[in-house]
């Protein structure tokens, strides 16, 4: 029997299963990689159904993720709790990725988070809210064409409750609550480039961007709703950094369009009952941003009761912070006080640098007969080391600001100046312990207040 020239049977089979321990041993490194890679994030395909979802134990997304999975919806709500049992509580992040495959047009995509939020569209930021905040709502639109669009979410959970949630939908977003229009300029001038419904004006974005699209830096917007209250006296408070002015029912209640750090103010307006049209413009400079919008009936607010004027007349009327008619707020446990000052008693706190959370207020309400006072304060010796006490005085032609030095006088009465008063209880003068310094670096001090016929 004779063989083909060539190899042999037996030395064709050898150097056959040589070829293959040999391509097993290149193969392998390359479907060990593939393994290693499938461990951290996985990039979503263009048909891929859900999102591909990462978690890490820290909130800034560095390092190996300690868990990828994937995820029919974001659609989350933690509570105290977290994504998975190796995910900590607090202090975690994630990235979740997927494509959507749309008709052409205009798309408004929703972000509901507790803490930080990011959304990008085909690398494009539309939703920016990355900093800590309670539960809140944040919208962006963006336009797309037909086909496949990568959707990116970033989300940092730091501490308490946690919320994680996505939806879009074609068209502009529905106005339901206040119409937010933002644009890239201080000046509220041409075309919006993001409007968006706001559930509430209720805002510190600290030195982020209010929406995908806009400028940390030099934006302004227009909120504008219609109320529906019944009739009485109501009194509008606003919290801005940098300017804004309020507009009730086309009357001008607050202006103060000018650069400032986080301060406070407050209008009263008689409303007939029924719709009222309110419009609040907000313009920031840079830095910090933050514009809050509040309301509520001014009728149940404490009515002063009268206050004894000490002879002669020219010592005018004097609210001290003893009286009835000096009222406080804010946290309990950042109030002084001390035995000390005018009838040796006076109110302190420490200084906030802007409008926190529950920060210190206190108002002095005269009774005054119609006609113009000078007012003066009195600013004691010791409690008083900042150099920024914004004294509010509210007086029948609107509000004026005071800025006092209180470190550079010691036990005297200080001139406010001299204005035209109502004769009513939107007669006083407010002072706040925000005032832009380093946080709690100073000390300010509430004590008396008088007003002295003109």
């Amino acid at each position: 029997m004779r063989f083909q020239r060539g190899y042999s049977a037996p030395t064709a089979r050898i150097f056959f299963s040589a070829a293959l321990l040999l391509l097993a041993a290149l193969l392998t490194p390359l479907f060990n990689a593939r393994i290693a890679q499938a461990q951290g994030i996985v990039t979503p395909r263009h048909t891929d159904p859900f999102w591909q979802a990462a978690y890490w134990n820290n909130t800034t997304m560095s390092g190996t993720p300690v868990l990828t999975q994937e995820a029919r919806s974001l659609d989350f709500d933690w509570g105290m709790g977290s994504p998975d049992s190796r995910v900590s509580n607090d202090n975690f992040s994630a990235r979740w990725a997927r494509y959507i495959d749309v008709t052409p047009g205009d798309y408004t995509f929703t972000a509901i988070s507790d803490d930080g939020i990011r959304v990008r569209v085909d690398g494009e930021l539309v939703i920016d809210a990355w900093w800590e905040h309670s539960a809140a709502q944040f919208t962006g639109t963006k336009s797309l064409s037909a086909g496949h669009h990568l959707v990116e979410v970033d989300y940092y959970e730091k501490s308490g409750n946690a919320v994680a949630k996505l939806f879009w939908q074609a068209g502009p977003p529905p106005i339901t609550d206040w119409k937010g229009e933002y644009f890239n300029n201080k000046s509220l001038s041409g075309t919006p480039a993001v409007v968006r419904n706001d559930p509430a004006i209720n805002f510190d974005w600290g030195t982020g961007s209010p929406a995908g699209g806009i400028t940390p830096d030099a934006f302004s917007v227009r909120w504008s709703q219609n109320l529906t209250l019944s009739a009485g006296m109501y009194r509008f408070h606003m919290v801005v950094d940098d300017g804004a002015r309020l507009f009730v029912n086309g009357h001008t209640l607050i202006d103060a369009w000018k650069l400032q750090a986080a301060t406070d103010y407050s209008g009263d307006i008689y409303l007939p009952g029924g719709s009222v049209t309110v419009q609040m413009e907000y313009f920031e400079e840079n830095g910090s941003a933050a514009a809050k919008l509040s309301w509520g009936k001014a009728d149940s607010l404490p009515v002063p009761t009268a206050t004894p004027v000490p002879p002669p007349s020219t010592n005018g009327v004097i609210v001290d912070d003893s009286s009835p008619e000096f009222v406080r707020g804010g946290t309990a446990s950042g109030w002084g006080s001390a035995n000390e000052g005018y009838n040796d008693h006076l109110f302190w706190t420490q200084n906030n640098d802007r409008a926190r959370p529950g920060y210190n207020w206190g108002r002095w309400y005269p009774v005054l007969d119609r006609g113009r006072y000078e007012v003066f304060v009195y600013i004691p010796d010791r409690y008083t080391t900042s150099s920024r006490a914004n004294y509010w005085v509210s007086h029948a032609g609107g509000f004026t600001l005071r800025v006092v030095d209180q470190s550079a006088y010691s036990n005297q009465w200080v001139s406010l100046g001299t204005y035209s008063f109502r004769g009513d209880n939107r007669d006083y003068v407010s002072l706040a312990d925000v005032t832009g310094e380093i946080y709690l670096s100073r000390l300010l001090a509430w004590d008396a207040m008088k007003w002295v016929g003109k």
